[in-house]
């Protein structure tokens, strides 16, 4: 199952992998985010672009109330919008790079992120290391998977920014970001651990499968029992 192929990059044997799948094992699902999610929901573009909105009319309002001539309050209104849409250009740049780059594979064994702008990287989680998975879903069907690790993994926030959500008990949570259908890859994944958990590919848990719980609109936890 694919949401998307993502972008290809020559020397990877498989789209998304370090190397080919070992025997057994089977890519089960691949997605990138979306560029417009991770402009609007990483980087905040709307937030910025309102932000020099409200400064421009300040200016605007500043400029009459001081009695300076029209020419000086257009060419300065025009200097905030002409540094807004220079600003906005650059973090829309990067949110276009962020989809070209990244590829999240989910196979029957783990969790593959391939991700980095300026510096491509990939990050193998096996579900022997994977606690649990949280699933936020937005009112469109988009949102995030956000996997908290056991303790003992050593891993870079500054690396895996912005495919991070935080850390939990001190472990830092990878993030599948801004798909477009997170549903998809969140029944994907959620039968994929209880599938490892019941073929006895992970270290004993009291329930063999994934349950979720803490429904709320527009959120929900999956969770592998300890």
């Amino acid at each position: 199952m694919s949401e998307t192929g993502g972008p290809e990059h020559d020397y990877e044997p498989v789209p998304g992998l370090p190397a080919r799948l070992p025997e057994g094992e089977v890519i089960l699902w691949q997605g990138a985010p979306s560029s417009a999610k991770v402009s609007r929901q990483v980087m905040k573009t709307r937030w910025i672009a309102g932000y020099f909105a409200v400064l421009v009319a300040w200016n605007v309002t500043a400029g009459i109330y001081d009695g300076r001539l029209p020419s000086e309050i257009l060419f300065s209104s025009g200097a905030l919008a002409i540094l807004s849409t220079i600003a906005i250009g650059l973090l829309e740049a990067f949110a276009w790079g962020v989809q070209k780059t990244t590829l999240y594979t989910i196979t029957n064994k783990r969790v593959v992120m391939r991700i980095g702008v300026a510096l491509s990287a990939t990050f193998n989680l096996p579900f022997t290391r994977i606690v649990s998975a949280d699933m936020r879903e937005g009112p469109d069907g988009s949102g995030d998977i956000a996997l908290t690790l056991k303790p003992g993994d050593r891993l870079s926030w500054l690396v895996f920014w912005p495919h991070v959500r935080g850390f939990s008990k001190g472990a830092l949570m990878p993030q599948m970001i801004c798909l477009k259908d997170v549903a998809i890859a969140g029944n994907v994944l959620s039968a994929a651990l209880s599938g490892s958990r019941v073929a006895g590919d992970a270290a004993p848990h009291r329930s063999a499968a994934p349950h979720q719980t803490g429904r709320t609109p527009g959120r929900r936890l999956i969770e592998a029992a300890e």
